[in-house]
């Protein structure tokens, strides 16, 4: 069988949620079925190390999608174009989009509506255009495939889908996060924030992830503790972050916070296993991988109580309401003080994490697009 696959988001040394979730799939995939070939269509050249067997076939084909018109083009022109010439039994589309010119049944891996619920933190036109055809595809897609249970709930009341066309397994997280020894702990926080103890945010810089409201909550605690607890911000700058860039600049304690910018998982997962606690108090997650990041890393965490956030920390994280600057800090404040509490979380983080295998969501991914062409 020629299973043709979207790996738009393969991006060396800019893999985040969807292009991780692509990268660890997919690579299980196809070396654990050599009998069928993969093609993989990548918009601009690719890095090597995305072909990840003998049996995967590498096609550029332009133009490169990064804006609502050259979605279109690349979806609805290119696509359907390349399905027909390679011969393609089945389409996989990793990142929520694919092609309505196209009769190859298609298997959709949707991650989240998070434009659905917060739309206003999203650039006019890719709104527009998530927002008007993402209900198409879900209703033309043979099976879908989503990252948990909370997702699948979304996607079939929003847009009417029968939740039996829906499956869903968990993200993983890369075999590199793992708890630290002392001796590493301690030269993580002599690295990344002077020697001190510190909470660690990781994630891409955007509305969404309520990099602000954490912010107020980290000078809040400042302010009651007058400790020597940093906070470390990992991840690049993605779009409407001048708030937060302001506050970066004007913000008391502002020398206590420390902005890494953009980090490889070599050193994210030191960032994140030197950590006091995550601190993730996002509006809205599909799935929100680090925060299982840091549960196996035998990090502690705050997490948001909404979308899917309780349903990936467990009972390995407290739980905020996002909207609440004073809930955040009192949650880091009662985590501070009580070690006991920390200890507690971190036993119970050490159970949680046997719910996540990347193997596993593989597999059932692999029974997702099988479906499609029963």
């Amino acid at each position: 069988m020629r299973i043709a696959v979207n790996t738009r988001l393969l991006l060396k040394g800019k893999l985040e949620g969807i292009g991780w979730f692509s990268y660890q799939t997919l690579e299980r995939i196809v070396r654990k079925h050599p009998e069928h070939e993969f093609i993989f269509f990548f918009d601009r050249p690719y890095d090597p190390s995305f072909i990840f067997a003998p049996n995967v076939k590498p096609v550029v084909a332009p133009p490169q999608a990064r804006h609502p018109i050259l979605f279109y083009l690349w979806f609805e022109w290119t696509i359907p174009l390349l399905l027909r010439i390679y011969k393609a039994d089945l389409f996989l589309s990793p990142d929520g989009f694919m092609s309505l010119s196209t009769k190859i049944p298609t298997c959709l891996v949707i991650h989240d509506l998070a434009f659905e619920h917060f739309p206003d933190h999203f650039v006019m036109s890719h709104r527009w255009y998530w927002r008007h055809y993402s209900p198409l595809f879900a209703r033309k897609a043979k099976q879908i495939y989503t990252v948990s249970n909370f997702s699948k709930q979304d996607i079939s009341k929003r847009y009417a889908i029968d939740p039996n066309k829906i499956d869903v397994a968990y993200n993983g997280a890369h075999d590199e996060y793992k708890p630290l020894s002392p001796a590493e702990r301690e030269a993580a926080k002599k690295q990344y924030a002077d020697g001190c103890e510190y909470f660690v945010f990781a994630g891409a810089l955007h509305p969404r992830k309520n990099i602000v409201n954490l912010l107020k909550a980290f000078i809040a605690f400042k302010k009651k503790q007058r400790s020597n607890m940093k906070l470390v911000v990992a991840g690049r700058l993605a779009w409407k972050y001048e708030e937060v860039q302001e506050m970066q600049e004007n913000m008391p304690f502002k020398e206590d916070v420390k902005w890494v910018g953009y980090m490889n998982v070599d050193e994210l997962s030191k960032v994140i296993g030197g950590a006091y606690a995550l601190v993730y108090p996002s509006l809205f997650e599909g799935f929100g991988i680090p925060i299982l990041e840091a549960l196996q890393c035998n990090v502690p965490a705050i997490v948001s109580n909404t979308s899917s956030m309780p349903e990936v920390a467990g009972s390995g994280a407290l739980l905020v309401d996002p909207n609440s600057v004073e809930d955040i800090a009192n949650k880091m404040e009662q985590l501070y003080k009580d070690e006991n509490l920390r200890s507690k979380l971190i036993a119970a983080a050490g159970e949680q994490v046997k719910k996540f295998n990347w193997d596993k969501a593989a597999d059932q991914l692999w029974e997702s697009m099988m479906k499609c062409v029963k």
